[in-house]
């Protein structure tokens, strides 16, 4: 299936399925589905109590944090987990791929980011504040997204910029 396929507002449950026994990404979202399915009553705290353990051992293993409580659309991919950070009241839609060291949470404008369907976010990139995120949006690594994204752009950092240059008489230099 190419990318061009892939639903904004049905979700593909098949890509959460973990592949093998160790699928960090993969486990860490069958905790939250699992905690998030428990019914009220005395099975289902002895429930939550197991995937809120089974839940803290796939966060200290992926690195990731990503609240129990989080609203996640269904068919979120996380192919590497390590440094995901997921604010508890932003709202992510269906289908969606975050890369590593991806930050999703407040910033400088009120509020928190709402994903939405089929958004691909690159590594290190930072959704901050109240912004909204339109379906099929495409988020460079290291991007910092302040403002809202409309449906299918693509969002990147511009290039690196010299902020200050020193003269190079200015430099020390030490014999080895």
């Amino acid at each position: 299936m190419s990318g061009a396929e892939v639903s904004a507002t049905e979700p593909d449950w098949g890509r959460e399925r973990p592949a093998r026994f160790w699928d960090p990404g993969r486990r860490l979202l069958r905790t939250i589905r699992g905690y998030q399915r428990c019914r009220p009553g005395p099975f289902g705290s002895v429930a939550r109590w197991w995937w809120v353990l089974r839940h803290r051992f796939w966060s200290a293993v992926s690195g990731a944090d990503i609240p129990l409580n989080a609203r996640l659309g269904g068919g979120l991919l996380l192919p590497h987990p390590n440094g995901v950070v997921i604010h508890p009241a932003a709202v992510i839609g269906p289908n969606c791929l975050i890369f590593q060291q991806v930050t999703i949470g407040t910033g400088p404008r009120p509020g928190v980011p709402t994903i939405g369907g089929h958004v691909d976010i690159g590594a290190g990139a930072k959704v901050l504040g109240g912004v909204t995120v339109g379906d099929h949006a495409r988020i460079g690594a290291n991007a910092v997204v302040t403002a809202d994204v409309p449906a299918g752009a693509t969002v990147a950092t511009p290039p690196a910029v010299v902020v200050a240059l020193r003269p190079v008489a200015d430099l020390e230099v030490r014999p080895a």
